[in-house]
């Protein structure tokens, strides 16, 4: 148990070595390999059924990244992410950069508080970012006209906070990997 706390506490160092790591080149090229990732994710085809409870892939990492690697990952990733899953699911352009950037903006002022939390309390955190996010999908679909109301719309929020430990056990044993 006290090993479990010890893993979960995380000093200003880790922070700052965590984005010098980040800025070199392997680390940059694993933040593109798991953006790449959670683009194929989101748009490898499934039935019906499973398809209305995909999660969020691309914004869960945005949120890791923006909380692991703010200085490297600032709000223009976060904008790029937006615009490249604008145009592969085909949806208003800028729809889901302007919920990115909010999103990852909120990331970034509540890293340090975010952080110091046990990765289950992270997933209630990032559970309430991701409805911050859909209910700024919601509120641009209702002004577009193509709103879209039914409780349906909510689970992939459910099932992208059990995903988010999962999430960070992947991300932080690769970029452990990397040190």
């Amino acid at each position: 148990m006290l090993q479990a706390a010890a893993l979960n506490q995380i000093t200003a160092d880790d922070i700052f070595n965590i984005d010098s790591i980040m800025s070199s080149r392997s680390g940059f090229m694993h933040i593109l390999l798991s953006t790449a990732i959670a683009l194929l994710l989101t748009i490898v085809p499934m039935p019906h059924m499973l398809n209305m409870g995909r999660p969020d892939w691309l914004l869960l990492i945005v949120i890791y990244w923006s909380l692991n690697a703010a200085m490297v990952t600032g709000l223009t990733y976060a904008w790029c992410c937006g615009l490249l899953l604008d145009a592969l699911v085909g949806t208003l352009i800028g729809q889901h950069a302007l919920a990115f950037v909010l999103i990852a903006t909120l990331a970034q002022h509540f890293q340090f508080r975010i952080r110091v939390f046990p990765v289950l309390h992270q997933a209630i955190i990032v559970l309430l970012l991701i409805v911050v996010y859909k209910f700024m999908l919601f509120w641009i679909d209702g002004i577009v006209g193509t709103a879209f109301s039914s409780w349906l719309r909510w689970v992939p929020a459910m099932i992208g906070a059990l995903f988010w430990p999962v999430i960070v056990a992947v991300l932080d044993t690769s970029t452990r990997n990397i040190r």
